[in-house]
C-alpha cells in the first residue's frame, strides 16, 4: 500500500476532481484494513438523516437569486445613504455592504464580480486613491463569511457534529459566535478607511429624503436577516426550516413583488445553484467516510501525540495553527478545506483546551484573510479579472487591508471570550 500516497498525490496534481480523491482515499484505507467498502456507501447515504443539511441547498438558491437580482444595487444605495455622510463614508458603504451581500451569497467571487462593478467607479469619482480602491474590494470580498447564514458556517458545523465531541457543535451556536468577531473586522477596516486621504475633500451630507427613498426602495430586503435570525433565535424555526423560508422569501420577493428575475430565467438559476449544492454534498459524503477512516485509524490521535510532544504551551500550538491556516487559504477553496482539514484538526484542538466554536471561527477568519493573500489567493485572481488590473498591483494593494485584517484575527484567535460571549455552553 505504500504507493497509494504518492499516487493520491499525483492524481490532485493532476486536478483529478477533489471528491474522486478523498474517495479513493477511504477506500485504500479502509481495503488495508479489510473494511468492507459499502461502509463507503452507508456513509453517503448518512446524508439522508441530517436534517440541518437542508439548509445548504435553500440558503444557495436564495444566494444565487439575490446575485441575479438588483439586491446588490439596493444594498448599496441604501447603505450609502445611511452612511455615506461620514468621514470615509462610501469606503464604509463598500465595506459593509460586501460583507451582508457574501454573508447570504456564500461565495466572495460573487461579491466581487456582483458589486464591484458598482462600487469601483463610486469610490474613485468620491477621490478615493487607486490602490486603496482595489485593496478596498478585494479584501472586502471575503467579508461576511463569519456572518449567518453564511454556508461555510453551517458546513463547519455539519462536519463538527459528525466529531461525536464532548461540547456540542451547534449551527445556531456558530451563528452566534461569528456576530462579534465579525463585526470586530468591520469595525478595523472602517478605521482604516477613515484615516484615508482623498483627493477631494467634499463629503456628502446627510438627506433625509434620500435616506427615505432607499429605505423604501429595500424595503423588502431589509427584513431578510432579521427574519433568519429572529426566527432562529426567537425559537419559531430550527436552522433549516429558516433556510426554506428564507428561499420562498427571496423567490416571492425577487418574481413577484419587484420582478427582477424573469420566470424563463429561473430554470438557469435553479441548475447553477444546484450544480454548486451537488459538488458540496458529494464532498461531504465522501469526506464523511474519510474521516471514518482517520478515526478507526487513530490519526488524530496519533497527530495530536505527536504534536503535544513538541509543542507544549496552547498559545504556541495557536501561532502555528494561524500559519498553517493562512497558508491552507491560499490553496485551498474554503469549502474543499473544511472537509478535508477540520476532521484532523478539530481532535488536536479540543486536546489542547480550545473550544470547537471557537476554533470555527478562527478557522473562518484565517480562511476569510487567505481569499486575498499573495501569491496564489483566489480573490486576488478574480479582482485583477475583474479590474482589469495587473496581479501584483492587486498584490501591492491588499498589503495594507491584510495587516489589519491580520491583527483581528490574532485577537480573534487569542481572545475567545469574543466568540463565546454570546453563546451559552
Amino acid at each position: 500500500m505504500s504507493f497509494a500516497a504518492p499516487f493520491l498525490l499525483l492524481l490532485a496534481i493532476l486536478r483529478t476532481p477533489l471528491f474522486v480523491v478523498i474517495a479513493l482515499s477511504a477506500m485504500v484505507g479502509f481495503y488495508s484494513q479489510e473494511v468492507p467498502l459499502s461502509v463507503i456507501s452507508i456513509e453517503i447515504f448518512r446524508l439522508a438523516e441530517m436534517p440541518v443539511l437542508l439548509a445548504i441547498p435553500m440558503f444557495t438558491f436564495a444566494g444565487y437569486l439575490l446575485g441575479e437580482g438588483q439586491a446588490s444595487k439596493r444594498l448599496v444605495d441604501l447603505t450609502n445613504s445611511l452612511l455615506g455622510w461620514m468621514p470615509g463614508g462610501l469606503a464604509i458603504v463598500a465595506i459593509f455592504a460586501c460583507a451582508l451581500f457574501t454573508a447570504f451569497t456564500g461565495a466572495s467571487g460573487i461579491t466581487i464580480v456582483a458589486l464591484g462593478g458598482l462600487l469601483y467607479p463610486a469610490l474613485k469619482q468620491a477621490g478615493y486613491l487607486e490602490n486603496f480602491n482595489l485593496g478596498l474590494l478585494t479584501s472586502s470580498g471575503s467579508l461576511g463569511l463569519l456572518f449567518a447564514p453564511s454556508l461555510p458556517l453551517i458546513l463547519y458545523g455539519v462536519v463538527a457534529q459528525q466529531m461525536e465531541l464532548e461540547q456540542t457543535v451547534s449551527i445556531s451556536d456558530l451563528f452566534l459566535a461569528g456576530i462579534l468577531p465579525g463585526l470586530l473586522m468591520l469595525v478595523m477596516l472602517s478605521v482604516y478607511s477613515m484615516m484615508q486621504p482623498r483627493d477631494r475633500t467634499r463629503r456628502d451630507s446627510f438627506h433625509a429624503a434620500t435616506a427615505i427613498a432607499a429605505i423604501r426602495a429595500a424595503k423588502w430586503d431589509i427584513p431578510l436577516p432579521f427574519l433568519v435570525l429572529g426566527g432562529i433565535y426567537g425559537g419559531y424555526f430550527a436552522v433549516s426550516e429558516a433556510a426554506a423560508v428564507t428561499a420562498i422569501y427571496v423567490l416571492v420577493v425577487e418574481m413577484l413583488i419587484i420582478r427582477d428575475i424573469k420566470f424563463p430565467d429561473l430554470p438557469r438559476i435553479m441548475r447553477e445553484s444546484m450544480m454548486l449544492v451537488g459538488g458540496i454534498l458529494i464532498i461531504i459524503g465522501v469526506s464523511l467516510a474519510s474521516t471514518n477512516y482517520l478515526i478507526d485509524a487513530e490519526v488524530p490521535t496519533r497527530m495530536f501525540d505527536f504534536i503535544q510532544s513538541h509543542i507544549d504551551e496552547k498559545l504556541t500550538f495557536l501561532i502555528l495553527l494561524n500559519i498553517f491556516l493562512l497558508i491552507l487559504g491560499m490553496m485551498l477553496d474554503i469549502f474543499s478545506a473544511i472537509v478535508l482539514i477540520v476532521p484532523i484538526l478539530l481532535p488536536i484542538a479540543v486536546g489542547y483546551g480550545i473550544h470547537p466554536v471557537h476554533l470555527g471561527i478562527i478557522f473562518l477568519a484565517n480562511m476569510q484573510l487567505g481569499y486575498f493573500t499573495p501569491p496564489v489567493g483566489m480573490n486576488l485572481f478574480i479582482a485583477s479579472y475583474r479590474f482589469s488590473k495587473p496581479v501584483m498591483t492587486l498584490y501591492l494593494a491588499t498589503i495594507p487591508f491584510f495587516l489589519v485584517l491580520l491583527v483581528a484575527v490574532l485577537i480573534i484567535t487569542y481572545w475567545p471570550a469574543l466568540s463565546l460571549f454570546l453563546i451559552s455552553d
